[in-house]
């Protein structure tokens, strides 16, 4: 996704979040079809992926994805649940309070690692079973956001989600200048 210039209106306007986001779940899915592992930190691995994610040493393009912790209720709602645990949905992080959309061709930083949001993780044939009938279509739109890791680290539930400007100095919350 190429992004507008960062000094024109619509560039501007793109660049402004609320707040920063929070880690409010992790998880590691092992391989296919098995349950995923909630933990409390993993090790993000530059151009690879996730110490014991299945997706580990894969293209990098989806080293990591994330859900936004706001559409659970929503993908339930839509699939006639009571409630989604983040696990049923097989994305690696819970981010809440803050538009993940947001990140799509952006670079952002969790804790210490440094990513850059690729595409929209869109949900996949599994979210039928997961979810029950018309669970694909339940998730359309609500999928989360795919992410290459450009700087490694330790990624910890409680970290902060920080959107970077071109420069990588973190957007300021209220008013867009860097801080």
């Amino acid at each position: 996704m190429t992004l507008p210039p960062a000094d024109s209106a619509l560039g501007k306007l793109m660049a402004t979040l609320p707040r920063p986001g929070r880690v409010e779940w992790i998880g590691i899915r092992p391989a296919r079809g098995t349950a995923m592992q909630a933990l409390d930190e993993v090790l993000a691995q530059a151009g690879a992926g996730l110490a014991g994610d299945r997706y580990k040493g894969s293209s990098g393009e989806r080293g990591i994805t994330l859900i936004q912790a706001e559409h659970l209720p929503v993908i339930a709602a839509l699939a006639g649940l009571d409630a989604v645990e983040p696990a049923r949905l097989r994305r690696n992080i819970v981010v809440s309070g803050l538009p993940l959309i947001a990140l799509k061709g952006r670079r952002f930083r969790i804790g210490e690692v440094l990513l850059e949001g690729t595409e929209s993780c869109d949900p996949c044939s599994m979210m039928e079973a997961a979810l029950g009938a018309g669970g694909f279509n339940a998730m359309r739109g609500h999928g989360g956001l795919c992410a290459r890791i450009l700087e490694g680290g330790t990624i910890r539930r409680g970290d902060a989600l920080v959107a970077l400007a071109d420069s990588e100095t973190p957007v300021s919350a209220v008013d867009g200048d860097a801080v």
